[in-house]
């Protein structure tokens, strides 16, 4: 037990010690923004579909679960704006980055691992490239820009979701619903949301990059990374996303 604590306690710092390794490659030349283009697409444009379907179904779920909760007080005029503001601070960063985490930081942990036990890493070190500044600073940069911004498209999907729900199933006024939605959204829970998934997104790549770097013995070890690196990136994200909260009420108090 005690050996298995001080192996997980080894873990963090050797995380936090390639997240600092990944900081500094970023000034780093040469920039190579191909590869950044590159992983901007895997990462955003094709996880589009997979945050179309989940934000949609959130709003569509949370609109309903609205409508039966308001009903009794006759305040069903209210749904659109809880919708928009819950998904807008919490539903929406959660959401899009546990998907993305199913999709695509198993592939982080996995590729990087197979390239590991495979010992492609080892020749690019031998021909003097830097393997974080080439292989996982452009998948940490695509995950940072990506992330807020398929978790817009998951607030306004899900909007569309509740707004449906709410004018066709239950026949709330269009104009009501979008004009006391408009009067309740500030900008700030928009603004709240992105900055976590940002963050989020950022933590996402690092751990999951982390275990795919040192994925060791062979398939199983590629298998045992991926697992991990899903298990890990998951918890971490619930656990900030409650720091992240706390911290931006303080700072958008006023605003």
């Amino acid at each position: 037990m005690l050996k298995r604590m001080t192996g997980h306690i080894e873990d963090v710092g050797k995380y936090f010690v390639f997240v600092g390794d990944v900081l500094k490659s970023v000034p780093r030349k040469p920039f190579r923004l191909g590869l950044y283009f590159e992983e901007m697409e895997h990462l955003g444009v094709n996880s589009i579909v997979v945050i179309l379907l989940a934000g949609l179904a959130i709003g569509m779920i949370f609109a309903l679960q609205m409508v039966s909760l308001l009903q009794p007080f006759q305040a069903e005029i209210g749904v659109g704006a809880a919708v928009a503001v819950a998904l807008g601070r919490e539903f929406a960063p959660i959401i899009t980055v546990l998907m993305l985490i199913a999709k695509n930081g198993s592939a982080m942990a996995a590729e990087l691992g197979t390239m590991r036990v495979t010992e492609q890493i080892d020749a690019l070190e031998s021909m003097s490239v830097n393997p974080v500044h080439y292989l996982v600073l452009p998948r940490v940069v695509a995950s940072i820009l990506t992330f807020p911004a398929l978790t817009m498209l998951a607030n306004l999907v899900g909007v569309i979701g509740a707004y449906f729900i709410s004018t066709t199933l239950y026949g709330i006024d269009p104009a009501s619903y979008f004009d006391y939605m408009i009067d309740v959204l500030k900008p700030k829970d928009i603004v709240i949301g992105l900055i976590k998934s940002a963050i989020m997104g950022l933590i996402v790549a690092t751990i999951c990059c982390y275990y795919g770097m040192n994925t060791k013995q062979g398939a199983k070890g590629v298998g045992d990374s991926a697992t991990r690196a899903v298990v890990s990136s998951s918890v971490s994200i619930l656990l900030a996303d409650y720091v992240l909260a706390t911290v931006m009420m303080t700072l958008f108090a006023k605003w």
